[in-house]
């Protein structure tokens, strides 16, 4: 389905509802708390080397010139080397991101259909699908640019939009980037206050691991990327957004 006919098509669905949405996710995630535990741990293996590679030009100014980083002077060359690597290190962490919360995705409507599948958290590293991982990222941290620019406003508009880019990715991968970025706004525009309300709700919530001695976040936190499924479950529909 072309773009135009998708946003036809989602302008047609019904509105989303706040608490099905709520509801459904919170049963789904009972089903895929492993695996989102399992995503945010190779999430933060794959974005491990690139924290590493932003403070290679650190380790080495500490290495050949240790008496400007003890007076607090950075040399020239370094901050130069930093202004330039950090744009690459965000860019990097998002794709990496990106990729991996898309395969989540993939995996809870695995689970919820009873579908018998692997868990394949590296879907979308394979047969060339990073590229548009790439390309969608950069649209992605463009948005994110243009919010800040909005005196921080933006953000709170952009957000929803953005928080749909990886359903989108997830589900209707013949879609260009840019035009899973429109599709994205179409059905963000049409369910905004709702989308919303589970965004915010839902990371609040996510949250609560904190009460468990701050550990238990890392099994509750990706309960807030689970309600982005089914926002394109009921939004778009797979036999159409595929």
């Amino acid at each position: 389905m072309n773009l135009e006919n998708l946003a036809q098509h989602i302008q047609s669905r019904p509105d989303l509802d706040f608490g099905t949405i709520f509801s459904r996710s919170i049963e789904l995630f009972k089903k895929v708390w492993l695996q989102g535990f399992i995503t945010l741990l190779l999430t933060f293996v794959v974005i491990l080397p690139f924290y590493i590679l932003f403070y290679v030009p650190m380790i080495a100014a500490g290495i050949t010139d240790r008496e400007a980083l003890e007076q607090n002077e950075l040399p020239p060359m370094m901050v130069i080397a930093m202004v330039i690597l950090l744009p690459v290190l965000l860019l990097a962490i998002t794709t990496m991101a990106l990729a991996l919360n898309a395969a989540f995705l993939k995996i809870c409507k695995q689970k919820d259909m009873d579908e018998v599948a692997n868990d394949d958290y590296f879907y979308f590293f394979k047969e060339g699908r990073l590229g548009k991982v790439f390309i969608l990222s950069l649209y992605l941290l463009g948005l994110s640019l243009l919010g800040g620019l909005a005196c921080g406003l933006g953000v709170f508009y952009l957000i929803v939009p953005m928080s749909l880019l990886p359903a989108f990715l997830a589900f209707s991968n013949d879609l260009s980037a840019l035009d899973m970025v429109k599709a994205s706004f179409t059905l963000g525009n049409k369910n905004w206050l709702v989308i919303f309300g589970l965004v915010l709700v839902m990371s609040f919530v996510a949250q609560l691991g904190f009460v468990l001695c701050c550990i238990g976040v890392l099994f509750t936190v990706m309960l807030s990327k689970v309600p982005a499924y089914y926002m394109y479950k009921d939004g778009v529909g797979f036999n159409e957004g595929s």
